[in-house]
């Protein structure tokens, strides 16, 4: 059994907003989320600037009960569900939800919690810990979280291949639906990874920029941390269709692979393998394809090897397709960054409007691509992709198409 998958629902939660609508609407302005960091003491650290979730309080999306039960990366990964769910009209009966999953990504989890017992036990000399403290830091909270709200007894799990998380999380669900294994899904990403033991470890490694994230722009510095998380909804086209919903687009391919290569230093064959599979899976030619939001972090070595693996599989028609970095908007989100990045693709699609690499100031001569700088462009694409590679060297790319 093969069946085309429509994604019906998307939930948003994240520095450009806490919706999916208004998500959009501040990527399609081309508006930077990337400010002054409030998370932590001003001057603690050497950047100081981050994309987080503004004036977040849990209590406007859920109980005392539940908001103490929950780290803020899997509060995250509820409220975006929710509103995946609701947007989709998707009705989850007994029958329905034994044969649904729930496959969710992030790369640091509790990282919050964590943090805060730790330095409690070590710092202040605390002997007790938050009784709820294993809940709280466990990967997987979220999707189990899920799970609960919506009565999902098929497969649920998390995936953590660090930036490439959520995109592996969306690629499995993906290829669950399509090969009948189950009848619908949620998939997505969350992250909070705004503790000061986490961003120490980030300052360490000196390759977070100093002020904003400028993808493929010669004068970039580096990375910028984001939060939040996306979720979606998927389903066999025949029954969206059936029942009438709106399909915001066509997950039509995933691909993945690993660089074999080094912990922290990227491989451009390990990203070209990762798309080709996922054009052959999904079973288009590069040349089709319109769009490609980029993984573009803002890095000196991503955005050279990524420019590298793009005109590697596209050929010439690297300098005909759109490629734009909207980690320069969102920040770079970590394990939730390629569920983000999956709904600016979706938009981009739904839309016919492609989102630009903001904050780019200088061509490099390194990364000839045509990176949409600062302003959005409308455009009419059929196909496009979005990458994601991460430390470790693993890479997932995923194909969508406009419904």
């Amino acid at each position: 059994m093969t069946r085309r998958v429509a994604v019906t629902g998307i939930g948003v939660i994240a520095a450009p907003g806490a919706t999916r609508a208004a998500f959009w609407e501040s990527l399609r302005a081309g508006h930077s989320a990337i400010r002054p960091m409030t998370l932590v003491p001003e001057g603690s650290l050497r950047f100081p600037n981050a994309a987080e979730v503004l004036d977040y309080r849990a209590s406007d999306h859920m109980g005392e009960k539940e908001a103490d039960l929950l780290d803020r990366f899997a509060q995250f990964a509820w409220i975006a569900a929710r509103e995946a769910v609701a947007e989709s009209g998707f009705v989850v009966t007994a029958e329905l939800g034994a044969r649904m999953a729930v496959v969710t990504g992030t790369s640091t989890g509790g990282q919050t919690s964590e943090d805060r017992e730790f330095y409690s036990l070590y710092a202040k000399g605390v002997s007790r810990i938050h009784p709820l403290t294993i809940p709280r830091t466990m990967a997987n909270a979220g999707a189990s979280c899920i799970a609960r709200e919506y009565g999902i007894g098929g497969p649920c799990y998390t995936v953590s291949t660090a930036c490439a998380s959520a995109t592996h999380a969306i690629g499995q669900a993906y290829w669950m639906v399509r090969n009948g294994v189950v009848d619908a899904a949620i998939a997505g990403g969350s992250e909070a990874p705004f503790s000061m033991g986490f961003l120490k470890a980030w300052e360490a490694m000196r390759i977070v920029a100093p002020d904003t994230c400028r993808p493929f722009s010669r004068d970039r510095k580096g990375l910028i941390l984001g939060e939040g998380a996306a979720m979606l909804v998927l389903e066999p086209m025949e029954a969206a269709r059936a029942r009438g919903a709106k399909v915001w687009g066509e997950i039509a391919g995933f691909g993945m692979s690993s660089d074999a290569y080094h912990l922290t230093q990227p491989l451009a064959d390990g990203a070209a393998r990762a798309m080709r599979g996922a054009l052959q899976d999904a079973g288009v030619e590069p040349g089709a394809v319109g769009y490609i939001n980029a993984h573009g972090t803002g890095t000196q070595a991503n955005d050279l090897t990524e420019a590298q693996a793009i005109r590697e599989v596209f050929g010439v028609h690297a300098e005909k397709v759109a490629v734009s970095s909207t980690k320069s908007m969102h920040g770079h989100a970590l394990g939730a960054a390629g569920a983000l990045e999956a709904v600016a693709t979706l938009m981009a699609l739904d839309q016919g409007l492609i989102p630009p690499t903001a904050n780019f100031t200088e061509v490099d001569p390194a990364c000839l691509l045509d990176v949409v700088p600062n302003t959005a462009r409308a455009a009419s694409i059929e196909w496009a992709l979005s990458n994601s590679f991460a430390f470790g060297g693993l890479n997932a790319v995923l194909v969508f198409r406009k419904s």
